[in-house]
C-alpha cells in the first residue's frame, strides 16, 4: 500500500502542518489569515478564516489517521483544498496585502508558486506506489 517511510514522513509532515495552520486560523494568526481572503468571497472574512481552519484541521488528521484505502482520497481531497484557496493567494498579490510577512510583491508572488508545492505535496504523499 502507500506507506513507504519516506511517503510517511512527508504524510505526517504535511498533516501537522494543517492541524498548526488551522489551529492559527482560529487563534494567533487569525488576522494574518483575513489578508488572503479575497473581497468577492460572500461571507465575512473573519468567517471564512474559521470554516477554513476547521477544513484544514480535519484535513490535516484525516492525513495522519486515514487508514491505508483511503489515503489516496485524503490526498486528492487536500490536494483540491490547496487548489480551492489559491484564489486567495492571487487576491493577496494582485491586492497587494501583506500578512505573514509577505510584504513585498515580490514576496507575494514567491508565494504563488508554494501551492503547487502544496497540492503535489498532497498527492505523492497519499498515492498508491
Amino acid at each position: 500500500m502507500n506507506n513507504s517511510p519516506m511517503q510517511k514522513i512527508a504524510r505526517y509532515g504535511l498533516g501537522t502542518f494543517l492541524v498548526v495552520a488551522g489551529i492559527g486560523h482560529l487563534t494567533f494568526a487569525r488576522k494574518e489569515f483575513q489578508a488572503q481572503v479575497p473581497n468577492w468571497v460572500p461571507i465575512s472574512k473573519d468567517d471564512t478564516v474559521v470554516y477554513s481552519g476547521f477544513v484544514e484541521i480535519a484535513l490535516g488528521a484525516a492525513l495522519i489517521l486515514a487508514p491505508g484505502k483511503q489515503r489516496s482520497k485524503v490526498g486528492k481531497i487536500a490536494a483540491a483544498f490547496f487548489t480551492a484557496v489559491f484564489p486567495g493567494n492571487i487576491a493577496q498579490y494582485k491586492d497587494r496585502r501583506d500578512g505573514f510577512g509577505l510584504d513585498t510583491d515580490g514576496k507575494r508572488l514567491a508565494r504563488l508558486f508554494f501551492q503547487p508545492v502544496l497540492v503535489a505535496w498532497a498527492l505523492k504523499s497519499t498515492s498508491k506506489r
